[in-house]
């Protein structure tokens, strides 16, 4: 099952929740996380406005957790690369998602913009001291995000707080999908339609499992909460006008527009 939520005005009225069947979302009253019923309501996906799938209430985000990308980000800053030992978990703000299809805004003194293709972890319902025999059982579904980075930021704010977090700078969607499994999954990143990166999307260092035992040993996990699983590679400087595809196999493709700010 596909989760969409968005809007048919534009942004005049709230958001809703549907159902995609193909080409169309069907409405309900609710929300996959209190429960819903459905709706005689269908649109065309075309006609509507396609909004961020879930505000989450907790923003999380995993750390180095691709070999690769860890080993680039080290010889990027001229030290031996050093693997992480063990999951380890930040925070994002809520401020910075947009929809699939919005802008990213570059800001004017951005130097040095990229992409971070990345799965998003969505979680279904409260958990605490969670087991690896458990820990999937809180989860929704999943969804796609693009981790936007400003790199000369990045090296210079000790808490990320712009190189990360600048409005715009974390597009996800376009909706949650509760059937996928990534065990076998390929992200490609696109960048004006010529494929830029590929990589197998479980080649973690720490898997979903492992993410979720250690978070839910120290925090509650709630609904809507969700979790970005971190990259693998690099991605070239990007400008405005680039349009950045992040796709997932079997879960979808997340598009956004670069376009300079003022």
């Amino acid at each position: 099952m596909r989760w969409m939520r968005y809007r048919t005005d534009g942004t005049g009225n709230p958001a809703h929740y549907g159902i995609v069947d193909g080409d169309r979302v069907q409405r309900v009253s609710g929300d996959p996380f209190t429960g819903y019923t459905m709706q005689d309501t269908w649109h065309a996906i075309a006609d509507v406005t396609i909004d961020v799938p879930v505000i989450p209430r907790t923003f999380y985000c995993a750390g180095l957790n691709y070999a690769a990308h860890a080993v680039e980000a080290a010889r990027k800053r001229g030290v031996e690369p050093n693997l992480p030992k063990q999951a380890d978990i930040g925070y994002r703000a809520n401020n910075a998602l947009i929809a699939h299809g919005e802008d990213v805004v570059i800001p004017p003194d951005a130097q040095k913009m990229q992409y971070e293709g990345e799965l998003v972890v969505v979680i279904g319902k409260q958990a605490k001291h969670l087991t690896p025999d458990t820990a999937l059982d809180c989860v929704l579904g999943y969804t796609i995000g693009n981790d936007v980075s400003e790199r000369v930021w990045q090296r210079s704010d000790r808490t990320l707080w712009r190189a990360k977090n600048t409005d715009t700078f974390k597009p996800m969607g376009p909706w949650i999908d509760t059937d996928f499994d990534p065990t076998h999954a390929t992200t490609t990143v696109s960048v004006n339609g010529q494929v830029s990166t590929t990589f197998a999307t479980n080649d973690m260092l720490f898997g979903v499992t492992t993410f979720l035992c250690a978070m839910s040993q120290y925090l509650t996990l709630w609904p809507g909460d969700v979790i970005w699983m971190g990259t693998d590679g690099s991605s070239p400087d990007l400008q405005a006008g680039d349009v950045v595809d992040v796709t997932i196999s079997g879960l979808g493709t997340l598009t956004n527009r670069f376009v300079q700010g003022e």
